[in-house]
């Protein structure tokens, strides 16, 4: 099992993500590795061959280390699963569309990953215009973006700005990382776009665990708002909804209503969970499910320890990475968990460790997970929650009001 770490394509590494638990329980080997992002692994120049797909390079050659090397570590070679969570979910979407990545993995899951998500207005942060994509660029935009840098970087001679950028210390180039988080299409690595790629089919057939979390924008919401101490007002609550949905506002309103007892921090997170993460994710599961054997999940423990601290009045739920926990001993530290959320943690490590072997989660004491299954009335979404008897189905898409957000878009 090859882990890519997440972190916003701006930070991370994968030595955090101590794998024991799931190695010794799950009886498999487990590869976390570093790769570049940011600046590094994403820029893109004219001329610079590879560019904006260098972190996806070394994803490739990490993986191809593995297929040298498992069978040294006990493991199977004709046998990897690929997995990720949020940038390292991207990654995996890309890896899983990418012609260069093919027979380098035989499964894969996709932890809250972003690959068809579009965002309206101020949905994931705070002020940026609608973006049609959250992490794919054209290799010409990125180039353009590429050229802008360097010529406020004292580099805009094409003749020379390589070598020129080449020169520039660390320290000068990091503050511009940010700007290159997107993986760049059009190139030997990522030949068209991966979401007309996933939409039309073309991707490796391999079986597919595909979920996010029952609250993923609320580590969002906390972050720019409620932990920056600017709790959102009713009236700000409506001024973000009309950014957002413009001459709908009143309708998403309607549905998503305040009362006096309401917070609007947690409205505002309900509505930018259901419409940008839900509704993709959903798609996802559709796409995938057309093709390969797909597991799909919601995880759902919304007393799961924050990661990050959240303020008193602003219950953390089941956030953004809150699964990733129970799967890794963050820094090599294991979380405090309750003992429901304890045997939580072993059942999933233990659904991805089956899933990892034979491409199905199943298996002797675990509840059923049914695969997800377009032509059901409502295909099977597993949700994964502490105590018995609470992992179990649930209509992701009633819970969501994804119809709701389907006819609306």
């Amino acid at each position: 099992m090859v882990w890519i770490h997440g972190g916003g394509g701006a930070n991370g590494e994968g030595s955090i993500f101590d794998a024991r638990r799931l190695a010794v329980d799950g009886d498999v080997v487990v590869v976390t590795f570093n790769y570049r992002f940011g600046i590094f692994g994403a820029m893109s120049y004219p001329g610079l061959e590879g560019s904006g797909t260098f972190g996806l390079q070394d994803q490739q050659a990490a993986l191809q280390w593995v297929k040298r090397n498992a069978a040294a570590f006990g493991g199977d070679p004709n046998n990897v699963t690929l997995f990720g969570e949020s940038y390292g979910a991207q990654a995996t979407s890309a890896q899983l569309v990418s012609p260069a990545a093919e027979g380098l993995f035989h499964r894969a899951v996709i932890q809250s990953g972003f690959a068809l998500i579009d965002l309206p207005a101020g949905t994931m942060y705070p002020g940026v215009p609608a973006l049609p994509s959250m992490g794919w660029i054209s290799s010409s935009e990125a180039e353009g973006m590429g050229v802008s840098v360097a010529n406020s970087l004292g580099c805009s001679d094409p003749k020379s700005a390589l070598e020129c950028l080449r020169g520039l210390s660390v320290e000068k180039l990091l503050p511009h990382t940010s700007m290159f988080t997107w993986f760049a299409f059009g190139n030997a690595v990522l030949p068209e776009d991966p979401r007309q790629a996933l939409r039309e089919g073309r991707f490796h057939r391999v079986p597919v665990i595909s979920g996010a979390t029952r609250d993923e924008a609320r580590l969002i919401v906390s972050t720019f708002f409620d932990s920056a101490g600017k709790p959102i007002t009713p009236q700000g609550y409506k001024e973000l909804l009309n950014g957002a949905f413009g001459k709908s506002a009143d309708r998403v309103e309607a549905l998503y209503l305040l009362d006096d007892s309401s917070s609007a921090s947690l409205a505002w997170a309900a509505v930018v969970t259901d419409r940008v993460w839900a509704l993709r994710t959903m798609e996802q599961n559709q796409l995938l499910a057309k093709y390969v054997p797909t597991f799909a999940y919601e995880f759902a423990d919304r007393e799961a320890p924050p990661i990050i601290p959240f303020p008193d009045n602003f219950p953390p739920g089941a956030y953004h990475s809150s699964e990733v926990m129970y799967q890794f001993d963050l820094g090599g530290t294991p979380v405090k968990f309750n003992s429901d959320q304890q045997q939580l943690a072993k059942q999933m490590n233990q659904y991805w460790a089956n899933f990892a072997l034979t491409g199905d989660p199943n298996g002797t004491g675990l509840p059923k997970w049914k695969h997800f299954d377009n032509s059901a009335f409502k295909p099977y979404v597993q949700s994964l929650a502490p105590k018995e008897g609470n992992i179990k189905p649930v209509d992701y898409a009633d819970d969501h009001h994804l119809d709701f957000w389907t006819k609306l878009q």
